[in-house]
């Protein structure tokens, strides 16, 4: 296959690549200060449009889930971009009234389309509206938050502490339901619930991947894992299931080609 960015290769850091829900469509981001859409056929990959983003290094950026709109944070900065795909405007989100933060950088977007929970520091997470994009509640907890995972309605986060613990909110009511400890983390990374709501995988500093059923995270305290993934030497930093939940990817950015297919 050709490089899905070949008619625009990025000038810094790809910070994220992403399919379209619904279109044939990947869009690049990255510390070049752009966002890039190609049409991914195989044969060119032509690029659609970029967009420039000045003195704004991109951290993250994702499309929406109806897949008009696409949300993006900077490396060191309070505001947030919307770039609208409809109207081809670009929106800049300049301080949302409630979120006391230096940065706002990790974010996840819930899959039923109706919040942004951006991860914040000393351990709050922020719930925005994706609509307004209005601060809606805040949650925190104990110890500094490092990524969180809505489950797959949209009802639940799970927050997975720099400490090894997760915490189970539930959206309606943002109350804590339950947390327990992942079993010998000494520092969460990363985390993802499957699509068929089967199973929460954590990932830790040391490079060890837990993966659990959700009825058991939900009731124990020290949950057993039904297996530990042990390939990764450096931390894990990403952790993903694919749709039909029957693999899982682990990688690390620490170490090149540091992905494993589970």
């Amino acid at each position: 296959c050709l490089p899905a960015n070949q008619e625009r290769l990025a000038n810094g850091k790809l910070a994220t690549v992403q399919f379209h829900p619904s279109a044939q469509v990947v869009m690049t981001a990255g510390h070049d200060r752009s966002v890039s859409l190609f049409q991914v056929d195989g044969i060119k990959n032509p690029r659609i449009q970029s967009i420039y983003l000045e003195n704004f290094p991109i951290y993250k950026a994702r499309f929406s889930v109806d897949g008009e709109q696409v949300i993006a944070t900077g490396t060191h900065h309070k505001m947030f971009f919307v770039y609208d795909m409809m109207s081809g405007n670009i929106i800049p989100i300049q301080k949302v009234r409630g979120v006391d933060e230096r940065f706002l950088r990790n974010f996840e977007l819930s899959p039923d389309g109706s919040f942004i929970l951006v991860i914040g520091t000393s351990g709050y997470l922020h719930l925005l509206s994706m609509k307004t994009k209005e601060l809606v509640s805040t949650m925190k907890v104990n110890g500094r938050c490092t990524a969180s995972a809505f489950t797959p309605d949209s009802s639940k986060i799970y927050s997975y502490s720099k400490e090894g613990e997760v915490f189970i909110w539930d959206v309606r009511s943002r109350k804590c339901l339950h947390k327990f400890e992942d079993e010998g983390s000494l520092e969460g990374k990363c985390i993802a619930v499957s699509k068929n709501n089967q199973y929460v995988a954590c990932g830790s500093g040391s490079g060890v991947v837990n993966l659990y059923t959700t009825d058991v995270c939900l009731k124990e305290n020290h949950p057993k894992p039904v297996k530990a993934i042990m390939n990764l030497v450096t931390s894990a930093t990403c952790v993903t299931f694919n749709p039909t939940t029957e693999i899982l990817a682990v990688a690390s950015r620490e170490a090149d080609e540091a992905v494993k297919l589970v």
